[in-house]
């Protein structure tokens, strides 16, 4: 009878019980294990169907027969091509794994393809670390010998922590939840080198890592995993017997299953992705410009293929200084290397950047070279650089060292801004010093022999000789300050305008000892004197030509409506006409006026105002005023006239837009019909003293559509009652609605009385616009009716 632990017997019956039990749990493992299995390789076999779908237009049901049929004609098993079929659809690491293995290893490359794409359907199907980390051991490392698989995310001061496991107890896993920085692993070695760390047997590397007692006599493979140029995590792979010294043809397998990791890890428990919110960085744009440090905030830039290409500049905050000396706007939002394009070079900043973006490791430098190319002028300082990856971007502090090298370069700008450079000649040695501005000014290379001052002229115009002989002679002879400018002939072709200044130094006998001075590129200068010349020469030629167009149109519109010297006296009415033309002439615009008797013996009015001013709005004014004379002769109504008007001006004119009010009064009957088109309804004065406006009859401008209906509407006038009629230059202001100014205006009617010529120069003195356009008023008093015979 089997012994229970505290010593006592176990009674058969209840033994064979357990161990049914156990091999029922033993089995049902089995069953689960084999299917995780088959719903992976499902998962490859539908993954196929879909891509034969795609490629051959067909139904579910037609590609499931199609994978069927032809993994048969193969002589392959549906799994076997399915991994095929997606391997040329996607195109990526795993299928170069297989085409590498295809043809160095016959009849294996199959093998290696249906492991990883296996591997690969049971990652994508996966939820989280720990079923990939299940996934892959199963898959694609048991067949290669491996019996246990970690699975490492790196933080951003280079502590690992453990996302996933398979292969070890749940003790050695709690065990290795959580590695600090600065302890020395497998993985943290692959961290550190950014490449893929090979372990022939873990004892003699004497590294310490999961499973070390259990499996220290095996190997292991560490491999770094991320995605987009980043690394975020290690995948540590162990053998339980020692690996060959030399990688071979496993390396690249194990690369490609790293690379499945990254699907899962990059998201694992909340860490951002290389895409980060904008809420993020605008909490570390804010993080940034707490800090007391001049700072900067770099974001990764991927390209097409998730590939890490370069750093975006994302924030600096105010107390950063640029190197060359720009203003924060024109370094933030650019690229890295289009701010600072050797920082791939000299100073391998870039590739320090990437290190810590990869590995999130820190980087500190003192004393480090900063060159900046600011208008192809180089400029180098020498700064403190610190970099630290945050929440999958990188921060970096720039310090420029001292107040001696930010005068440097304060200096370096001022000579660069400036097109100048400084010079010194000492007479008794001959010794001449350039700096390095003057010999870009004189399009010389940065080796060639500094010129003389004694060869200026021959390298200026011939023209400008007598003037630098003045120059030489002052300095030279006299020993005394002195300027000149001249043309500068250069090499390679191009003209300068420079000008020289230079000053002589002597010693206590008065003898010349050195001369110091400078050249200035003052070219811009020049032509832009030039161009200033040219242009006021222009601008007065044009002013005079604006003045002769605008008296032309005054001319144009005193010819065609002469001022109004007294009151018009018509059958049954009395009118008077006040027009006030703009203060200034060439906002001489189109208002025009009209009073006619017709042959009919009524009375034509009309007030229009034709949009925009000088001679197109006259000649526009006339060419309306003279067809709507024509057109009343036919005896049509208001409204008909406009609609023929509306045709003209869309017709007839070049592009000419106006608004009008035409009214047709009847003395015998003393009857108004009138319609309007957009313009300013009339506004009628009646004998007791109350004013009203007319109703807004429908019509629009003239000229903006070719086909208008125009409403006409009739209103009957006393004895002693006036119409007024004006254009907008009489109450438009810009700083109210058009409706309160006609609104002032009927209150002003009301308030004024006495003769018609009276309240309408009463009119034009009280008015408040201040738009300064041209104002025509008409005002028509009725009197008494002429009866027709």
């Amino acid at each position: 009878m089997p012994a229970r632990e505290d010593g006592a017997a176990v009674p058969a019956e209840v033994s064979a019980n357990l161990a049914r039990l156990a091999d029922t749990v033993a089995r049902l493992r089995g069953e689960v294990d084999h299917a995780h299995a088959v719903a992976d390789g499902r998962a490859l076999i539908e993954l196929a169907k879909g891509v034969l779908m795609e490629r051959l237009h067909c139904t579910p049901s037609d590609a499931a027969r199609q994978l069927e049929t032809l993994a048969g004609r193969a002589g392959m098993t549906p799994l076997e091509f399915a991994a095929d079929v997606v391997g040329e659809a996607a195109e990526d690491r795993i299928t170069e794994v297989a085409q590498e293995f295809l043809a160095r290893a016959e009849g294996e490359e199959e093998s290696v393809a249906v492991r990883l794409r296996t591997a690969e359907s049971g990652v994508l199907a996966a939820g989280d670390t720990q079923r990939v980390a299940e996934s892959i051991l199963d898959h694609a490392l048991r067949p290669l010998g491996a019996t246990a698989v970690a699975v490492w995310l790196a933080g951003p001061d280079g502590s690992l922590t453990l996302a996933g496991s398979a292969g070890f107890s749940a003790e050695e896993a709690a065990r290795w939840r959580y590695v600090p920085p600065g302890v020395a692993t497998p993985a943290r070695s692959a961290l550190i080198e950014r490449d893929t760390v090979w372990l022939p047997a873990l004892a003699a590397a004497g590294l310490p890592s999961i499973g070390q007692h259990t499996l220290s006599g095996g190997g292991r493979v560490a491999v770094p995993t991320g995605t987009g140029g980043r690394i975020i995590g290690v995948v540590e792979m162990c053998w339980p017997e020692p690996l060959p010294a030399e990688p071979g043809r496993q390396r690249r397998q194990l690369e490609a299953l790293a690379e499945l990791c990254a699907h899962t890890l990059d998201t694992w428990d909340g860490v951002l992705a290389p895409g980060a919110s904008g809420d993020v960085l605008g909490e570390l744009a804010d993080f940034i410009d707490g800090l007391h440090d001049p700072a900067v905030l770099l974001t990764p830039c991927l390209d097409g293929g998730d590939r890490l290409s370069d750093f975006r500049i994302h924030h600096a905050n105010v107390r950063f200084a640029d190197p060359g000396g720009r203003p924060r706007s024109r370094i933030v939002g650019s690229r890295l290397l289009e701010a600072y394009p050797r920082a791939a070079g000299e100073s391998g900043l870039l590739d320090k950047i990437q290190r810590v973006y990869a590995t999130g490791e820190p980087f500190r430098a003192e004393s480090m070279a900063i060159t900046t190319l600011v208008d192809q002028v180089p400029l180098t300082v020498l700064s403190d650089v610190n970099l630290t990856r945050f929440a999958g971007n990188v921060l970096l502090i720039l310090r420029i060292q001292d107040d001696a090298a930010k005068l440097a370069v304060l200096l370096q700008h001022a000579q660069r801004l400036g097109r100048i450079g400084g010079f010194e000649e000492n007479s008794v040695t001959g010794e001449i010093t350039w700096s390095d501005e003057l010999f870009s000014l004189y399009g010389l290379p940065p080796n060639a022999v500094p010129l003389s001052l004694h060869d200026l002229a021959r390298h200026a115009h011939p023209d400008d000789a007598p003037a630098i002989g003045r120059f030489l002679r002052a300095v030279l002879h006299h020993k005394r300050p002195s300027s000149t400018a001249f043309r500068l002939q250069r090499p390679d072709g191009v003209a300068r305008h420079i000008r020289v200044v230079a000053e002589p130094v002597v010693d206590g006998r008065g003898e010349l000892v050195v001369i110091r001075g400078a050249y200035q590129d003052v070219s811009a200068q020049h032509w832009t004197e030039v161009a200033l010349a040219a242009t006021r020469d222009r601008l007065a030629e044009t002013e005079q030509e604006a003045i002769e167009r605008n008296r032309l149109a005054l001319q144009l519109q005193h010819a065609i409506m002469p001022p109004a010297k007294g009151p018009i006296d018509m059958p049954g009415l009395r009118a008077a006409v006040r027009y006030r033309p703009a203060e200034k002439e060439h906002l001489v615009g189109g208002d025009w006026y009209d009073a006619v008797a017709l042959p009919t013996g009524e009375v034509l009015l009309c007030v229009g105002d034709v949009a925009g001013h000088g001679i197109d709005a006259a000649t526009g004014m006339v060419s309306l005023r003279n067809a709507l004379r024509g057109l009343a002769a036919t005896g049509a109504g208001p409204a008909q006239l406009l609609t023929w008007l509306n045709l003209v001006a869309y017709h007839l004119t070049d592009h000419v837009t106006a608004t009008a009010v035409t009214a047709v009064y009847d003395p015998a009957s003393r009857t108004l019909r009138w319609a309007r088109a957009g313009h300013l309804p009339p506004i009628v004065r009646h004998r007791d003293g109350t004013a009203t406006t007319l109703p807004l009859v429908r019509g629009s401008l003239l000229g903006a559509v070719r086909d208008v209906a125009y409403d006409e509407a009739e209103l009957r006038l006393d004895e002693g009652d006036i119409l007024l009629l004006y254009t907008d230059g009489l109450i438009e202001r810009r700083d109210r609605p058009v409706q309160d100014s006609v609104s002032r205006l009927v209150t002003l009617v009301e308030g004024h009385d006495g003769e018609l010529e009276h309240q309408l120069d009463t009119l034009l003195t009280y008015s408040t616009a201040d738009t300064d356009d041209d104002t025509c008023v008409v005002g028509i008093e009725v009197t008494t009716a002429l009866v027709r015979g």
